[in-house]
């Protein structure tokens, strides 16, 4: 399937403020970007480069005033996700270098509190998928998914004391319970079609049978139509913008998926 999405930011500026953007997604295996277009109001520098996990991020310095920033892409994308029941468990002395880092507790993910409600929560499953299945069910069941309930990123700890969260919340819990078990798991940040109400969404993957799968509590059908604008280890290293300083307020942020029907 193809997809228009577009994300468009409108700022106040009271002085001048670094920010560090990550807005443009990236072709890869699962998304091949058609065209894309950015643009920044009043027309400034913006210097682009890749992170350490190979997202695309953009640096500027926003002027006082009013400022925005609009991007746009056409992405061709898959329409149903892969999903593998009984694919194995790869042992920690197999994992590729690059899958390391997805093991280990991260700012939003303390992993290592929660072994033992994981083992409870995958006692009676093969390891592997049928363990993330188990743990994602579990988390669509344990914590309410309410868009919007929550601004700041919250710790996976938080959130199973909470019981209720955004996207991004059941996410890191299920990305927590995985890495808790061995199983290396990071926390994904895009766009999804169809997605009521439309917003930035995110979801998780999880590295199991050599390659990564697409896990999302918040949706009890896995539906395709995802464009991926970046992954790591938990909201610290996915978030869409960051400032540094206190002049500077997101006044509004307007997020659109469409259908293109053009010839793939």
């Amino acid at each position: 399937m193809k997809l228009r999405v577009l994300c468009d930011l409108h700022f106040q500026v009271d002085a001048a403020t670094a920010l560090i953007l990550m807005l443009r997604p990236l072709s890869g295996a699962q998304q091949r970007i058609t065209k894309s277009s950015y643009i920044v109001e009043p027309d400034i520098k913006v210097t682009e480069s890749k992170d350490s996990y190979g997202n695309f991020r953009q640096r500027l310095v926003a002027p006082a005033g009013k400022f925005s920033v609009r991007t746009c892409a056409e992405v061709i994308t898959t329409e149903a996700i892969d999903s593998a029941p009984g694919a194995n468990f790869v042992e920690i002395q197999n994992l590729p270098n690059p899958i390391l880092p997805f093991l280990l507790p991260s700012r939003y993910c303390e992993s290592d509190r929660f072994g033992d409600l994981a083992r409870e929560i995958v006692a009676d499953v093969l390891p592997g998928y049928d363990q993330v299945s188990k743990i994602t069910d579990w988390v669509r069941h344990s914590v309410q998914y309410i868009p919007g309930s929550s601004d700041a990123p919250l710790s996976a700890v938080e959130v199973h004391q909470r019981g209720y969260g955004v996207c991004r919340d059941l996410a890191q819990l299920g990305i927590t319970l995985c890495r808790s078990i061995s199983i290396p798991a990071r926390l994904v940040v895009g766009y999804l079609y169809q997605l009521e109400p439309m917003d930035m969404h995110a979801w998780f993957e999880a590295y199991i049978g050599r390659r990564w799968y697409t896990f999302d509590p918040t949706q009890s059908d896995l539906r395709g139509g995802r464009v991926i604008i970046a992954f790591g280890r938990d909201a610290a290293d996915v978030s869409i913008f960051h400032q540094f300083g206190l002049g500077c307020i997101l006044n509004t942020m307007d997020v659109q998926v469409n259908l293109l029907t053009d010839n793939l």
